[in-house]
């Protein structure tokens, strides 16, 4: 052992430049926290643009991938079950979540029946437009629901504004987003479309209510409890809604004639019809998620807008 460790002087010098590097330390922590804030006040805008052109970007890759695989897998197997296709669906985003509260990247508190009250609506109007946009994309083919689903921008402005929310869209962007629609769906129509049965027609404008409904509806929840002193996060109100949902296609399968056949028609033997299923409810509950999340953390008509991107430039493309 070396004799020097049992000085004292030795001992005192290594106190005290022990003392000196915790102090140093100290020092530079309380600077870093007293310029944290001006550092995130002047990084805010370019933090901001980065998660929205993230957020645009994921959702655009995941609906190509879906139509693409959705493509392959509807006229290859013919599996036209909507309700338990959507009620799967609703299970792998319950099973996500729960996994990601598991290992700690999304906590998540138990399940409120006061919130999940306050998200029935929601729940009911996000599930039936779900279950409607899963019968179209098998059933519907004249584009008449993609069409009119185009108009979502406009109802969650009016639903927006009809809810009283804290900030609704102001006249300028309500305008301008009313004129970039109409003028979309007006070129989109007068491109021709095949023909179009009455039944096709109601359940596109039934999906169009229910859709922006629940955007609007589930903004004004979120609001609310950022006002109150519950701390409930999106994820929380995600959760719930989830849940909600759950419970109601659950019920909705139980009473659907069709379901029993759901399992026994489907070839689950073939390990290519389970890939291509569980891809599109993976990409379909990703774009649900950040529709919500979006609704939740910054307004309806930014979520709506971020869901009908795609149909409304596509007819401006198409003209260049």
């Amino acid at each position: 052992m070396d004799p020097r460790d049992h000085h004292p002087n030795t001992r005192v010098c290594l106190f005290t430049n022990s003392s000196h590097w915790w102090m140093k330390c100290r020092r530079s922590v309380c600077t870093l926290r007293r310029l944290f804030p001006d550092v995130c006040k002047n990084l805010g805008p370019v933090i901001c643009f980065s998660a929205t052109l993230a957020v645009m970007v994921l959702y655009a890759m995941a609906d190509q991938l879906r139509s693409f695989v959705a493509g392959i897998f509807i006229p290859q197997y013919h599996y036209p079950f909507a309700v338990p296709v959507t009620f799967f669906q609703v299970l792998v985003t319950l099973i996500c979540l729960l996994l990601l509260h598991a290992v700690g990247l999304a906590p998540l508190k138990p399940y409120s029946l006061s919130l999940g009250e306050q998200l029935l609506v929601p729940s009911i109007c996000g599930s039936a437009q779900v279950l409607l946009g899963v019968w179209a994309d098998a059933s519907a083919h004249s584009g008449m629901y993609p069409l009119t689903m185009a108009l979502l921008p406009i109802l969650c402005v009016g639903w927006s504004h009809g809810m009283h929310l804290a900030v609704p869209p102001s006249v300028r962007l309500t305008g301008l987003i009313t004129v970039i629609t109409v003028a979309s769906v007006g070129i989109t129509a007068s491109q021709g479309l095949p023909k179009v049965e009455l039944l096709e027609c109601l359940c596109s404008a039934m999906a169009l209510i229910f859709h922006s409904l629940s955007l609007t509806w589930l903004a004004k929840v979120a609001e609310t409890e950022r006002h109150s002193s519950g701390h409930v996060s999106p994820f929380d109100l995600y959760y719930t809604l989830i849940v909600n949902q759950s419970l109601v296609l659950g019920f909705l399968c139980l009473l659907h004639p069709d379901s029993p056949r759901a399992l026994g028609d489907g070839n689950w033997h073939s390990l290519l019809f389970i890939g291509y299923l569980l891809t599109i409810l993976l990409l379909e509950a990703l774009q649900c998620l950040l529709v919500d999340m979006t609704a939740m953390v910054v307004s309806p008509l930014a979520a709506a807008l971020l869901h009908t991107a795609r149909r409304l430039t596509t007819p401006f493309y198409s003209i260049l």
